[in-house]
């Protein structure tokens, strides 16, 4: 057998790296995800929407629709300011989310503006319990979903903040909404989002595998850090699907949850 030449340096670095990120990955193996939508059914899931009480699904807006799980307001005539959130049934504290989203079909008649292809993804948020009858969002981390289409150019797995703020480049970060880096997506394509989230620590949105935002230290208004919460999934007026929605523990998550600490409910 013809003996090999020897390894050089720079080769044995880029195998070792190689092997390196192999094995962080296996830690994450298949197994260990939790598939909070499971194809089926939202047995595992509790809606809420401005105007109604918990549990009650307005107009038969979440659904399961050919396998995916579906924000549609085809019953729906008008809108008018009846957004809704779908919470998870249980909390956490630090771990990866990753959802498969795609926009569908046209906004609902009554469908402010701005929430044109817009949904989100809703993480740390308040006990769902907690949240009024005339309560349009949940306090929370929202990791804002958007769409573009035509000369509305909007990226995507931005942030808004919902009566908390955050802590970007050591300064306490304030404004409502704060777009990311990505890249802007037209049509009804599947785009895939996961966010990285280690409780009250440091939080890194990605879009199809790439880093488009990081923050640390999600808070109330008040200032006090906000360790956990509930995950919801926001109907805000624009037709969406979801064919994945998965979520990997990381360690350190506990079942902690909050009710919205002294933050302000929002009207």
């Amino acid at each position: 057998m013809k003996r090999l030449p020897p390894l050089k340096p720079l080769t044995v670095l880029i195998l070792l790296a190689v092997f390196s990120a192999f094995s962080v990955s296996a830690k994450h193996h298949k197994k260990d995800w939790i598939q909070l939508y499971n194809g089926e059914d939202l047995d595992a899931w509790t809606p809420k929407f401005n105007g109604y009480p918990l549990g009650y699904n307005w107009k038969n807006v979440f659904r399961v629709e050919d396998g995916y799980l579906t924000v549609s307001y085809d019953e729906v005539d008008e809108i008018k300011r009846e957004f809704g959130h779908l919470f998870y049934k249980n909390p956490f504290s630090h771990y990866i989310l990753r959802a498969e989203y795609r926009f569908v079909g046209e906004q609902v008649k009554g469908g402010p503006g701005w929430a044109f292809r817009n949904n989100g993804l809703m993480l740390h948020c308040q006990i769902p319990e907690t949240m009024r009858v005339e309560q349009e969002f949940p306090v929370s981390l929202e990791v804002q979903l958007l769409g573009s289409l035509g000369d509305k150019i909007r990226t995507t797995a931005n942030l808004c903040t919902p009566h908390t703020h955050v802590v970007m480049n050591g300064q306490l970060h304030e404004p409502h909404c704060t777009n990311s880096v990505s890249e802007n997506f037209f049509g009804d394509q599947w785009v895939t989002v996961e966010v990285e989230i280690h409780g009250s620590a440091e939080v890194i949105h990605r879009v199809n595998g790439k880093v488009v935002m990081t923050y640390e230290k999600p808070q109330f208004n008040d200032g006090e850090l906000v360790p956990g919460g509930y995950i919801s999934i926001q109907a805000e007026t624009a037709p969406i699907q979801f064919r994945k929605i998965e979520l990997l523990p990381l360690p350190g998550n506990q079942a902690i949850s909050h009710s919205g600490g002294n933050a302000p409910i929002i009207d």
